[in-house]
């Protein structure tokens, strides 16, 4: 290690190494035990603020991003816990809109540990990682301390760490397939497991589902008595149009309607989540149709919306973009918005994913957008071999329109190389594109590649 490190940032890695020895988030025994018992350590620091719980299988991110940034300008001090990071742990643990500093993280986690190393006593299974960042998280909130936590689940709904907070507001972004190996591949048990998170006498904000997602959701709607605000019905995009730097909407409330909100966010998915974000944040304050949320505190909220490594440009000449998309849902939002708000004269995938992640699906969707692709791998053990990856992708496009390279330094290289090419010397460079892809660990590091800070 470096020695010019500075010192917070050591302590972090000391952290994260100690943190590391524990079941990651791929390794699982579904149990709300652990969690509880902790928290009961703790004087239940989660019911210290009012939550909203944010489930579902895409756009949990960018709608939880958007449910912060609407609330933080009303006026509210809001914690906000993220997972998967992009690039640094502590973008999971956010207070008043940014995340919190490293010595934060290592304080949050030094206060918390000796109650840890208690229910590791009692337990005949550890605490994961995931349930002792979702630990710090709850005490850092009561600490700070915040008048809203936006909590996002990390896996499933019923038995994710998270749910031991009782959300007000619980939000269903659209349930698909993905962790097929820990949910399953049935659409029905996923919603149901994902709609866990609803609790006794809350509000439901549903984004809009496929029929068999929709009927388990609504059931527990039921056995809850909880309140639902379906989109399509209650709320929604009422109008949507291509934007410089982003999309102007027209979006229908549960308080309303609202004029010209400028989302500087690309594709139809991130104005449906605003939808979701805008009709969530109603509920809190229980807007309905007798009053609606101020117009102008909107505007400026979606207005500075940053959705870091969701389409995000982080490169001119020629335009390069990162997407987090890891399974086929999110590759499809990805390619309509590529197709439809960007007029590439060529563009080239650089993609990365997962070894337990449909990487046959993410190429499906992406080969209609992609005219070359050139495969990768991330730093993750749990990366797809870019070897495995061009078998694969070379079914899809076809063998002159896949290039392997191993590192994805190499790979940026590579596409930027191929999106110039062009064999007509007349014809411009300035409309090539790139767009990284597959990952969210992929995302987080063409970001650092390209020098974006962690947000």
């Amino acid at each position: 290690m470096a020695d010019s490190e500075p010192s917070e940032l050591r302590e972090l890695r000391v952290v994260e190494s100690e943190l590391n020895e524990r079941w990651p988030e791929t390794r699982i025994e579904p149990s709300l035990d652990r969690i509880r018992a902790l928290t009961d350590l703790l004087a239940e620091p989660q019911r210290g603020y009012p939550v909203v719980h944010v489930a579902g299988t895409n756009g949990k991110s960018s709608t939880a991003r958007m449910i912060d940034a609407l609330l933080s300008r009303i006026g509210l001090r809001v914690g906000r816990y993220s997972s998967p990071h992009l690039q640094l742990v502590t973008e999971r643990i956010n207070i008043d809109g940014g995340p919190i500093s490293p010595e934060s993280y290592v304080e949050a986690y030094r206060d918390i540990a000796p109650y840890v190393s208690i229910v590791d006593s009692n337990s005949e299974v550890p605490m994961s990682k995931f349930e002792v960042l979702t630990g710090m998280a709850f005490a850092a909130f009561a600490e700070a301390p915040v008048e809203a936590a936006v909590l996002e689940v990390g896996l499933g709904g019923s038995w994710d760490a998270t749910n031991v907070a009782d959300a007000q507001v619980a939000v269903l972004c659209p349930v698909s397939l993905d962790h097929a190996e820990y949910l399953g591949s049935d659409i029905a048990g996923i919603a149901a497991e994902k709609a866990g998170i609803i609790k006794k006498d809350s509000v439901v904000v549903m984004a809009s589902q496929s029929e068999e997602a929709q009927e388990p959701i609504l059931r527990r709607v039921a056995e809850m008595d909880a309140t639902v605000a379906r989109q399509g019905h209650e709320f929604g995009v009422l109008e949507r149009s291509v934007a410089v730097g982003g999309q102007m909407l027209r979006l229908q409330g549960l308080g309303g309607t609202y004029e010209d909100v400028f989302l500087p966010v690309h594709g139809e998915h991130q104005a449906h989540n605003a939808a979701l974000a805008l009709a969530s944040v109603e509920a809190f304050f229980g807007a309905g149709a007798e009053r609606q949320l101020d117009i102008e505190q909107v505007r400026e909220a979606f207005a500075g919306m940053v959705t870091p490594g969701r389409l995000e440009r982080v490169r001119t000449a020629p335009t390069v973009l990162v997407d987090a998309a890891h399974n086929p849902h999110g590759a499809r939002a990805l390619a309509d918005a590529v197709g439809s708000e960007f007029s590439f004269r060529k563009l080239v995938g650089v993609v990365g994913v997962m070894s337990d992640k449909d990487a046959r699906g993410i190429l499906t969707e992406l080969e209609q957008v992609v005219e070359e692709l050139v495969v990768t791998r991330n730093s993750s053990p749990r990366s797809t071999a870019p070897e495995e990856l061009a078998s694969l992708a070379e079914e899809l496009f076809g063998r002159e329109r896949v290039h392997v390279e191993p590192r994805l330094d190499d790979a940026v290289a590579s596409a930027i190389t191929l999106a110039e090419q062009t064999t007509d010397p007349n014809e411009s460079l300035s409309g090539a594109g790139i767009v990284i892809t597959g990952s969210v660990v992929t995302a987080g590091e063409a970001r650092a590649l390209f020098g974006k800070e962690p947000s």
